[in-house]
């Protein structure tokens, strides 16, 4: 069985959104960490870089294994095979540490991620199961600084920023939020106090909050390219996968 998908610049450019350098670079990050294996098995069906491409493409479209499997050549257990070794893989770099002199803003939203595992999601807001996942952006660069794992998407944002970890990585750096984290220490807009309105100050602050703050909102349009974040269908830590590879490919068709 001949695939129709091969890693070459017209099916990586049109199914997965990244240029053929982004991919290279996606290729190369994957092969530093392991993705051909110790060796000593039984070859897989499909070099690293078709290999690859078959997780973006999964992660973009959010085709079934059964629709992958003849686009590539192999059978459904193999994609899921691949799916399953290479997804870690994929995960968003590690953000380095900002330097002491340089100023830095992030900025933190949630987003709600419908998904069927009942053990990572809640029915929220949207009328879903979904989970909310935490996303951190650089004011700057708009690049994904850092992702937390997925909480049920019931729990308030305060509450999923205070248990995600998140603020260990944002020492002396300002961090924005909405009004959604208040009392968590990072900047919020003024609110509105019974019988008080707020001040012209108070006033023109909220709304250079809003433009900045906005930069965070576009990520997520951008990154919800990928299908799989409007309804993942991985279990366990699969969301968790798939939210760091999306983070990672969007970082490099923005830096490159």
């Amino acid at each position: 069985m001949r695939g129709v998908l091969r890693a070459e610049p017209l099916w990586v450019e049109t199914f997965t959104g990244l240029r053929m350098r982004q991919f290279e670079r996606l290729l190369k990050v994957v092969r530093e960490r392991g993705g051909n294996g110790p060796g000593g098995g039984r070859p897989w069906r499909l070099p690293l870089a078709e290999r690859v491409l078959l997780v973006a493409v999964y992660y973009r479209t959010n085709l079934t294994m059964r629709q992958l499997a003849p686009l590539f050549g192999c059978s459904p257990a193999t994609v899921c095979r691949v799916i399953q070794r290479l997804r870690p893989l994929l995960a968003l770099e590690p953000a380095p540490r900002p330097v002491a002199d340089v100023e830095r803003l992030w900025i933190v939203d949630g987003t709600l991620i419908p998904v069927r595992d009942r053990k990572v999601g809640a029915s929220s807001r949207n009328y879903r199961f979904s989970a909310n996942v935490q996303v951190i952006i650089d004011a700057d660069t708009k690049l994904v600084v850092a992702t937390a794992r997925p909480a049920p998407g019931n729990r308030a944002d305060a509450r999923v920023w205070r248990e995600s970890g998140l603020a260990e990585q944002c020492q002396g750096v300002t961090v924005l939020g909405d009004g959604a984290y208040i009392n968590t220490g990072l900047v919020v807009p003024h609110r509105k106090r019974p019988g008080r309105a707020l001040l012209p100050g108070e006033e023109a602050d909220n709304a250079e909050h809003r433009r900045v703050r906005a930069r965070v909102e576009h990520a997520f349009a951008r990154m919800k390219h990928f299908k799989i974040l409007r309804d993942c269908r991985q279990r366990g830590n699969g969301l968790h996968h798939a939210v760091q590879a999306v983070a990672h490919m969007h970082n490099l068709a923005l830096a490159t």
